[in-house]
C-alpha cells in the first residue's frame, strides 16, 4: 500500500500537483469570464428566478426540473470535500489554502456555466426514453472524433468511482466508527444495499430523494456550524487574517501544524476549490442536462449558483469552524494510518525551530514538492519495544505530518514487546497497530472542532449526521454520471453492470486508508479535467453565439 500511495503522489506532482493545472483551471475560468463579460455576477440573480420557477413551462423537454438538477449536481458536489475535504486542505496547505479555494470558486462559477450550457445543448435521447447528455457529447463534437467523448467517458466512469464514491463511504464509516462505534464494513453494507436501491431507479429517483436531502442537511450542518463560530467570535477575525496575511508566502508554523509553502497552500486550495465545486470537472454537466429548459443558456445560468453554495458558503463555513476553534493546530488520541507514518532517526522538537524546519523540508519531499531537501532520515533496523513503548528518545515517529506523541505499539490487541524491524522509517510487519497523538485531518478534524466547545459529543454527532446525507448523495448523484458514461460507450444494457461495481467499490472503500483514498481521487479528478477544459476552449465562439442569442431574446 505504501508503495501504492507513493506512486500515486509521483502521478498527482504531474498532474494536479504541478504548476501548469491551477494555471491551466483558473486560467480557463479568467478567459471565459472576460470573454463572456463576467457572466457569474450578471446572470447570478437570473440564475436564482429560473431555479425557483418563474420561467418554467410543463411542456418544456427534460425528465427533471432546473432545482432538481441543481440539487442533483449540489448533492454531487456538496459532500466530503466540504466536510473532510476542506479539513485536510488546511491540515496539509494552512490557512492560505482557502483563499485559493475561494479564488478557483469565484472563476469556477463562469466554467460552470459554460460546461453546462454545451452540455445541455448537445443533450441527446437514448432508445429507452431517457436522456443523456455531458461532455462526452460536447468533446466529441468540437473534436469531430467519436474516440475523444469515449476517452472523457471511460475516465468519467472510473471518476466517479476514485471521486465520488469511494471517499464518500470512507469518510462515513470513519465518523460512524470513532463517533458511534460502528464497525465500517457493516456501515458499507448496509449503506451499499440503499445505494443500489436508489440508483436503480434512475435519474427521476435520484433527482426526487436529492431536492429533499440538499436542504434538510444543510440546516442541520448550518445549525451547528453557527453555534461553534459563535461560541469563539474571537478568533473570526484572527482566523480571517491567517487566510489572507500569507496567501504568497504560504502558512507559518502553529502548535502541532509545522508550516506549510506557498506552493502547497496554491495547490490544496485550487484541488479543494475543483473537489468542492467539480468546475471544470465535467461531471455536474451530465446532472445539468436532463433538466427541463426552454434554451440551455437557462440551465447554464442556474449552474452558476453551485460553486457558490458548495464552496463560497459550504466550505467557508467548514474553514472558519476549524479555525477559529484551533483544532488544526491541536493533536488528538487516534489510530496511526501507515501511509502517513514515518519513523526518523534522532530526536526532533517542535519547540526547535531547526527541527521545524527540516521536517517542513521533509513534509514537502514527501508530497513531491522538492526533492532531497531535508537533512531527516527514516530509520532502518530494529527497534526494542517495551510493554508496547519506545524505550529510547532517540527515535520520532512521525504522523500526519506531526511529532507523535504517547506512542504505543499493538499486536492481536495487546502491547507489543519483542524486536520491531524497521525499513526506510516503515513498519514490516503489517499486523502492528500504533496508536497515540498526532494531527488529525480529512473529517476527523472537522468533528474535533464541531465538539471542542459548548456542542461537546452533539458536535461530533451533527458532523456524522451531516457527513453521512452529504456524502451519501454525493455517491448517489455520481452513479449517475457513472451510468450516463456507460451509456455513452457501451448502450443502455451495460448500465445495470456498471450499478453493480459501483456498489461494490462503495462497500470496499469503507475499510480503505483514508489517504489512499484521497490520493486517488486527486489523480482521477485531475485526469478527466483535462479534456473538458480543451473542449471548452475549442467551442468558445459556439458559446458566446449563445449567451448573445439568449440576450437578445430576453
Amino acid at each position: 500500500m505504501v508503495a501504492f500511495n507513493d506512486f500515486l503522489l509521483l502521478l498527482d506532482g504531474y498532474l494536479s500537483g504541478s504548476w501548469w493545472f491551477p494555471a491551466f483551471l483558473i486560467g480557463t475560468g479568467i478567459y471565459f469570464t472576460a470573454y463572456l463579460g463576467f457572466p457569474q455576477f450578471r446572470f447570478f440573480a437570473h440564475g436564482w428566478r429560473i431555479v425557483t420557477g418563474k420561467y418554467a413551462k410543463e411542456d418544456t423537454k427534460g425528465e427533471t426540473t432546473p432545482f432538481e438538477a441543481l440539487t442533483t449536481a449540489m448533492s454531487g458536489a456538496v459532500g466530503t470535500g466540504n466536510i473532510g475535504g476542506v479539513a485536510l486542505a488546511i491540515w496539509i496547505g494552512g490557512p492560505a489554502a482557502i483563499f485559493w479555494m475561494w479564488i478557483t470558486a469565484i472563476f469556477g462559477m463562469t466554467t460552470k456555466f459554460v460546461e453546462v450550457t454545451m452540455a445541455h445543448k448537445y443533450r441527446t435521447t437514448l432508445s429507452d426514453g431517457s436522456i443523456s447528455g455531458g461532455p462526452m457529447y460536447y468533446i466529441e463534437k468540437s473534436f469531430n472524433k467519436r474516440w475523444a467523448g469515449v476517452l472523457f467517458a471511460g475516465l468519467m466512469m472510473i471518476c466517479a468511482i476514485g471521486s465520488g464514491n469511494m471517499p464518500q463511504i470512507n469518510n462515513i464509516a470513519s465518523v460512524l466508527d470513532s463517533t458511534f462505534s460502528i464497525p465500517k464494513l457493516a456501515t458499507g453494507l448496509i449503506l451499499g444495499v440503499m445505494l443500489w436501491l436508489i440508483i436503480a431507479g434512475g435519474i427521476k429517483r435520484i433527482a426526487k430523494i436529492a431536492s429533499k436531502l440538499v436542504p434538510i442537511m444543510a440546516v442541520i450542518y448550518f445549525g451547528g456550524a453557527l453555534v461553534v463560530v459563535v461560541e469563539n467570535y474571537q478568533n473570526i477575525i484572527p482566523s480571517l487574517n491567517s487566510i489572507f496575511s500569507q496567501v504568497f508566502s504560504g502558512s507559518a508554523a502553529a502548535g502541532g501544524f509545522l508550516g506549510a509553502s506557498f506552493a502547497m497552500s496554491l495547490k490544496l486550495g485550487v484541488a479543494r476549490g475543483l473537489y468542492s465545486n467539480e468546475a471544470g470537472q465535467g461531471s455536474s454537466p451530465i446532472a445539468h442536462a436532463s433538466a427541463k429548459a426552454e434554451h440551455s443558456v437557462e440551465q447554464g445560468m442556474v449552474s452558476i449558483l453551485e460553486p457558490f453554495i458548495d464552496t463560497i458558503v459550504v466550505c467557508s463555513v467548514t474553514a472558519l469552524v476549524i479555525l477559529s476553534s484551533g483544532a488544526w493546530t491541536q493533536k488528538y488520541e487516534n489510530t496511526f494510518e501507515r501511509s502517513s507514518m514515518s519513523i526518523f532517526e534522532g530526536s526532533y522538537s517542535e519547540e526547535n525551530s531547526n527541527d521545524v524546519e527540516e521536517l517542513g523540508k521533509y513534509i514537502l519531499d514527501a508530497r513531491k514538492f522538492t526533492n532531497n531537501t531535508t537533512s531527516v532520515k527514516e530509520y532502518s533496523g530494529e527497534l526494542a519495544i517495551v510493554n508496547g513503548m519506545l524505550p529510547t528518545n532517540d527515535i520520532t515517529v512521525f504522523h500526519n505530518n506531526s511529532i507523535a506523541e504517547d506512542v504505543m505499539f499493538y499486536k492481536s490487541g495487546q502491547p507489543f514487546e519483542g524486536l520491531l524491524e524497521i525499513r526506510d522509517g516503515s513498519i514490516k510487519d503489517s499486523s502492528i497497530k500504533v496508536e497515540g497523538k498526532s494531527l488529525i485531518h480529512s473529517a476527523a478534524l472537522t468533528s474535533k472542532a464541531f465538539a471542542s466547545g459548548v456542542l461537546g459529543m452533539w458536535g461530533e454527532y451533527i458532523v456524522a449526521i451531516g457527513l453521512l446525507l452529504f456524502a451519501f448523495s454525493t455517491a448517489i448523484a455520481w452513479s449517475y454520471y457513472g451510468d450516463r458514461s456507460t451509456a455513452y460507450i457501451f448502450g443502455e444494457a451495460a448500465v445495470p453492470w456498471y450499478r453493480m461495481i459501483y456498489v461494490l467499490s462503495f462497500i470496499a472503500a469503507a475499510v480503505i486508508d483514508t489517504t489512499i483514498i484521497w490520493n486517488i481521487a486527486y489523480v482521477v479528478v485531475a485526469l478527466v479535467t483535462i479534456p473538458n477544459l480543451i473542449a471548452l476552449f475549442v467551442l468558445r465562439k459556439e458559446m458566446k453565439e449563445q449567451v448573445t442569442n439568449y440576450v437578445m431574446e430576453k
